[in-house]
């Protein structure tokens, strides 16, 4: 078996309002193998982004928490850690790439000085070594004219430009695990594509594992080895990709596919989910996607736990209505 990178267990992140706590993250479990790409997915405000920050300990300081359960890299529990001994693995061993790379980039330095940096810090290594690294990573990511570029601000660059300077920056100190949040959102198509398949070829020649954070299915048929479904701060359904595809079980699963577009369907066909992802504040008691359900049945009104889909250790799936050993209970 592969080696485990990354290992959540039990993860609950809460935050404070109104003088109560809430957690928009609940009873979070997933491990990440050596040079595997999970895909975690689902609507805005599904707690995906907030999964992010949680294993790197970047939640704010006032008014957030990690209230329970473990986040396990390398052998080594991060909750909890000194915030020194977190500062020296973020960048270096676990790197992130953000949603928005221009709020991401220091808008006063070069983008040159601003990868440097990172490897001044993590490397030790000198001003001139630094930058000439910097060259080679604005290279490795296809930014044309790079020893130009290295010089030039954020505010100079196209937003698929600066996605690529952000992955240069993350894979600086060359890690063992990305968090790549959402990083083609703000991205025409063509350059999506350029994008994700530059993260695929550098994954390769790194050996990275990735946490790839989306709500796009589609960008997930591309680089993911299995998926992770989430919606109201839980993961509802867990399998590999070409089974998420080819046997979605979730409700909740089937709904993101069908509202996905495709080139071989009209349009028309899409099928919107209706409502939305409940608050943390209201939080329903039993299934949190059961008021959304065409499925809700009596049973939904209990909380289901996350199970072994049938014999297999591959796909796992919280609903009563289409878990037998849950409805059973």
């Amino acid at each position: 078996m592969s080696e485990t990178i990354l290992d959540v267990r039990g993860l609950q992140s809460e935050f404070r309002i109104g003088g109560r706590w809430y957690p928009a993250v609940r009873d979070f479990s997933l491990a990440v193998a050596a040079n595997e790409t999970v895909a975690l997915v689902g609507e805005s405000g599904s707690g995906k982004s907030v999964t992010a920050l949680s294993i790197l300990n970047l939640l704010p300081a006032v008014g957030a928490r990690i209230a329970k359960g473990s986040v396990r890299f390398g052998g080594e529990d991060l909750v909890g850690l000194p915030e020194k001994a977190l500062a020296r693995l973020r960048g270096d061993s676990i790197a992130m790439i953000f949603q928005e790379p221009m709020t991401s980039l220091n808008p006063t330095m070069t983008v040159g000085d601003q990868i440097a940096e990172v490897i001044q810090i993590h490397r030790g290594a000198t001003r001139t070594a630094a930058l000439a690294e910097a060259l080679r990573l604005l290279e490795e990511v296809r930014i044309p004219a790079a020893r130009q570029r290295l010089h030039d601000y954020p505010h100079q660059f196209s937003g698929g430009m600066r996605q690529r300077v952000m992955i240069a920056m993350a894979l600086a100190c060359r890690p063992k695990l990305l968090l790549a949040d959402e990083p083609t959102t703000a991205l025409d198509v063509t350059i999506q594509a350029q994008v994700l398949a530059l993260l695929n070829e550098l994954k390769e020649s790194y050996g990275m594992s990735v946490l790839f954070i989306t709500h796009n299915l589609g960008v997930v048929a591309q680089t993911a080895d299995r998926v992770a479904v989430m919606y109201a701060g839980e993961i509802v359904e867990c399998a590999p990709v070409d089974e998420i595809f080819a046997r979605p079980t979730h409700p909740y699963t089937e709904a993101l596919l069908k509202a996905m577009p495709r080139v071989d369907r009209d349009t028309e066909a899409l099928e919107p989910i209706p409502g939305q992802v409940p608050a943390i504040t209201r939080m329903p008691a039993g299934c949190a996607f059961a008021p959304r359900c065409p499925l809700r049945a009596p049973q939904c009104e209990r909380h289901p736990e996350l199970l072994p889909l049938g014999p297999s250790a591959t796909h796992h799936l919280r609903c009563r209505v289409r878990a037998p050993q849950e409805s059973a209970a």
